[in-house]
């Protein structure tokens, strides 16, 4: 009889992975901020799985609604008017503090969102044209995975017509040319590019810029405020929709319950997924201003998906929701999001592997460099040929300390829930990693 390692090795195909090397950690048990593998060792979930566990593994109020309306209609179609589908639709739309008669479409994971947000955003403006931003991840399916800005799009190229890139603020790497004195000079600068971008393409053609609120994966890249708000401008001025892609940033990651919200400006769209349910059913979605929803009242939306708003996705939503409101998540994550900014910026002058380190709420990256003067990345980009950032995560993993790691880049994400105490536990061990990289370099 096989065991569950070879029988998962036999049957299933991992993501971005060549299957031949793999040896998945068989996983027995989940609570908490931590999970145990077959052999009884424990794991400090410090990505919140795919940064979308923000209520930790085990959360009994959003179990208990799930059996519940699975015993009462685990499934109707879309169609349907539902009162889990009502609920989580109003909650939803309601978190994101657009004006009343904005909606919401539901899909079934943050790739479907932004596939479907694609849709509406050509079918509403009658324009084709989607920017989106370079080190970016939006999903893998065909349209996501051309609005992403990163090696990950390359599986999909080449794809449809119409998606176009442009740069963002990124301070830490700033052209070596530009010499600036404030955030608010980066800003200036890159909207200038972009605004140069939006011309050449023609302002006429361009239905939307995407971006992440936070690029999250590709390194917790924040932008100056001034630039989000400069692309407000910009949309306006151009007749241009801006859409924010909250699947990962959104949920009380950043400390609010969008990402956007702490910049000083709302976009036309959100995308998201991922902390609406915290992994425990799939629910993704779409929600838009009034404007554009009410331009469907005569028109038809041109999106239909079979498990849209299902059932026990929607009474995830509504428990996870009231559970961030019941735990009141947005203050009780500041002592743990203040030890996490504080020992994360100790690192960079303890460390000459760190050049730089990012952070907002419980959302941060530490980025890696063989040199601090030249801020050579620790690994290419896009490439990692001697498998360091790898061994990285080995020793990491070693010591029950779980992430995941993109380009040179460490992310530092966990559970919502998690205490100073704990965190602080686990800071001492990637300290302890890092002084290990320093020697290596």
């Amino acid at each position: 009889m096989l065991s569950v390692k070879e029988k998962d090795l036999k049957y299933n195909l991992h993501s971005w992975s060549a299957q031949g090397g793999l040896d998945p950690i068989v996983v027995t048990k989940a609570e908490g901020i931590y999970f145990w593998d077959e052999n009884g060792k424990r794991y400090a979930d410090m990505s919140a799985q795919l940064v979308n566990s923000n209520l930790g593994h085990g959360n009994q109020a959003i179990a208990d609604a799930i059996a519940e309306q699975a015993k009462d209609i685990a499934f109707i179609g879309p169609g349907f008017a539902l009162k889990c589908r009502s609920d989580a639709a109003e909650a939803i739309v309601r978190a994101t503090g657009f004006a009343d008669g904005a909606k919401v479409f539901f899909a079934n994971a943050g790739a479907e969102a932004n596939e479907n947000a694609i849709k509406i955003a050509r079918q509403y403006t009658g324009k084709y044209k989607i920017f989106s931003q370079y080190r970016s991840y939006h999903g893998s399916s065909a349209g996501a995975g051309m609005l992403t800005g990163e090696p990950r799009r390359f599986f999909n190229e080449p794809g449809s017509i119409g998606f176009v890139k442009y740069d963002t603020p990124y301070p830490y790497r700033t052209p070596k040319a530009c010499r600036f004195n404030s955030e608010d000079e980066i800003a200036e600068f890159y909207l200038e590019l972009l605004e140069n971008q939006i011309l050449y393409e023609g302002p006429d053609t361009i239905a939307a810029i995407w971006y992440e609120s936070v690029v999250g994966s590709n390194g917790v890249i924040i932008a100056p405020a001034r630039w989000y708000q400069g692309v407000r401008e910009l949309c306006d001025k151009y007749g241009i929709l801006m859409v924010a892609d909250e699947v990962m940033a959104g949920w009380y990651r950043t400390g609010k319950c969008f990402a956007y919200m702490n910049f000083g400006y709302e976009p036309d769209m959100i995308t998201f997924a991922k902390g609406s349910t915290c992994g425990y059913a799939p629910l993704g979605g779409v929600v838009m201003q009034a404007r554009i929803a009410s331009f469907f009242d005569d028109t038809p939306l041109g999106c239909g998906l079979t498990y849209s708003a299902h059932p026990l996705g929607c009474a995830a939503a509504v428990a996870t929701l009231r559970q961030y409101e019941e735990l009141d998540i947005a203050n009780a994550m500041k002592p743990a999001s203040e030890l996490l900014a504080d020992t994360l910026d100790g690192f960079v002058s303890a460390h000459s592997c760190v050049g730089d380190v990012r952070h907002i709420g419980l959302f941060s990256a530490v980025e890696l460099v063989k040199d601090k003067e030249s801020r050579e990345p620790l690994v290419p980009f896009g490439n990692d040929p001697d498998g360091i950032m790898g061994r990285i995560m080995g020793m990491l993993k070693e010591r029950g300390f779980w992430t995941y790691t993109h380009e040179n880049m460490i992310i530092v994400a966990p559970p919502l829930i998690i205490t100073p105490d704990e965190l602080r536990e686990q800071l001492a061990i990637l300290d302890e990693v890092l002084t290990k990289v320093d020697k290596m370099i």
